[in-house]
């Protein structure tokens, strides 16, 4: 999961519940904060899959926590257009039972929509469980509500059946 604040907030809620997290971070030194959520911290960089990929390793569901990256706008149409479909792609290969995709915050809603729309077709095509967050992103509480039922969700939904 990306683990920037709401990724840590949902990190923090998994593992106090008894989930195993592992929380990314691009920024080496961000991984102690992902670390005190309990979460397993790694430097991954979702501009480069590879990074991604490797972590995936007994990884249950992904969640693909970009709505409030901060990055260029073409960065951020990667992160929601053709890197979240080269991962959707491999996702299906690579033991993970499903992905949360979150489609609120700061970045263009049009690209989260996207983005969004991406991860359904994929679940649909591939019968990959998929949960879309789509709670205010500005209210966390709620948001953090909604992450966890989407992981929920993903969790106990019937295998091969979105």
């Amino acid at each position: 999961m990306g683990c920037g604040c709401r990724g840590q907030q949902l990190a923090r809620e998994l593992t106090t519940a008894g989930h195993a997290v592992r929380g990314t971070s691009r920024d080496p030194e961000r991984l102690p904060a992902i670390e005190a959520t309990g979460a397993e911290g790694v430097q991954a960089d979702p501009d480069r899959l590879g990074t991604v990929l490797v972590q995936l390793a007994g990884v249950t569901v992904v969640c693909w926590l970009m709505g409030s990256a901060a990055a260029a706008a073409e960065q951020m149409q990667a992160l929601h257009g053709d890197r979240l479909r080269s991962l959707l792609a491999k996702l299906v290969d690579s033991g993970a039972r499903g992905l949360v995709y979150d489609a609120t915050g700061s970045v263009d809603p049009a690209l989260r929509r996207d983005g969004a729309e991406l991860a359904r077709q994929a679940g649909e095509a591939n019968r990959m469980p998929v949960a879309v967050i789509e709670a205010d992103g500005s209210d966390h509480e709620d948001w953090l509500r909604a992450a966890r039922a989407a992981v929920d969700d993903v969790l106990s939904a019937e295998p091969g059946f979105p």
